[in-house]
């Protein structure tokens, strides 16, 4: 599978930051990089387009598409696919659609500052109009503000357990050995067993696929307590409620978290890993130090070093 479109420069710094340590050493004419990962392959050109392809590719090219719509939410973005010209329908099944599950989604993976928030929920059949009469259908198309209303609402009804990765522990566990993808498994993990060992009568454990299922269980191969009845779906928010609350929760717990952040060092944080990421990481690094910095962002991130040649030239 192939999937290509064009971003914008906000998204295509986020893009050349992110896969600054998976590039391959040739890279095709006119582009800026190509990378791996997992089972795709990346590539950058100097225009702005990004290609997706392998096995994975829809799912690489859906997060991405996400971002560059977070990022600029005015336009518009043509995608094209080779199975299919035009943009695909998503395909529920109304099986699952209409199930009582537990469904797990992350949020902040993507972004220097702030934590990564993992959600679990349980959403039974019964509660499904209840959440559709909120617009948890449509959880994409909710900005920060109607999330901040909505959720408070929700998470009366529906039970759920989060976890608060903050940037000082993910640094401590950040290495060779544990990249982005094994700490959202683990997190995953721990989540789902949590809300599996409250004893909800559910027909679906449900995770919005990240990583191939033989390459998520191979991250959870010295981890105890490992969840394996699992159904991984691609776009699951689209096609799970229980994955589209945990979305919805996790953005609300990551807008407070955030919030506090800024608080802490008087400054409005900005989203994403942009050069205007850049600038602020590095007046906080100026007037409260780079120790104070290292807890609020993820350091494995390029926007690290960028920050570091700046301090180094002052």
């Amino acid at each position: 599978m192939t999937i290509s479109f064009k971003v914008s420069e906000n998204t295509k710094e986020e893009l050349i930051n992110y896969f600054e340590d998976k590039k391959r050493i040739k890279t095709p004419p006119y582009a800026i990089f190509q990378a791996d990962e997992e089972d795709t392959v990346v590539t950058l050109y100097e225009s702005g387009k990004v290609v997706f392809q392998g096995v994975s590719a829809d799912i690489d090219a859906n997060m991405w598409k996400q971002r560059e719509r977070y990022l600029n939410p005015n336009v518009q973005i043509k995608e094209k696919n080779s199975e299919n010209k035009e943009k695909k329908e998503i395909n529920i099944d109304p099986k699952i659609y209409n199930s009582s599950a537990i469904g797990s989604d992350e949020v902040g993976t993507g972004d220097y500052f702030g934590p990564i928030v993992v959600t679990a929920s349980f959403v039974s059949k019964e509660n499904i109009p209840f959440l559709e009469s909120l617009g948890v259908k449509d959880s994409k198309k909710m900005t920060d503000e109607k999330i901040l209303e909505v959720v408070p609402k929700l998470i009366k009804k529906i039970p759920y357990h989060s976890i608060i990765l903050h940037n000082k522990e993910y640094n401590e566990k950040y290495s060779n050995d544990i990249n982005m993808n094994k700490i959202k498994a683990i997190l995953h993990n721990k989540a789902l067993f949590e809300m599996k060992s409250k004893g909800f009568s559910y027909d679906y454990i449900i995770v919005d696929e990240f990583a191939q299922k033989y390459v998520y269980f191979n991250y959870l191969k010295d981890i105890p307590n490992v969840v394996r009845d699992i159904t991984f779906l691609t776009k699951g928010e689209d096609k799970s409620l229980a994955v589209a609350t945990s979305s919805l929760i996790s953005r609300y717990i990551f807008i407070k978290e955030f919030i506090k952040l800024g608080e802490s060092v008087n400054t409005k944080l900005p989203k994403g890993a942009s050069n205007l990421v850049d600038d602020v990481a590095f007046k906080i690094a100026q007037e409260y130090g780079f120790e104070k910095l290292s807890e609020l962002v993820k350091l494995n991130f390029k926007n690290t070093d960028k920050v570091k040649e700046k301090m180094n030239g002052v």
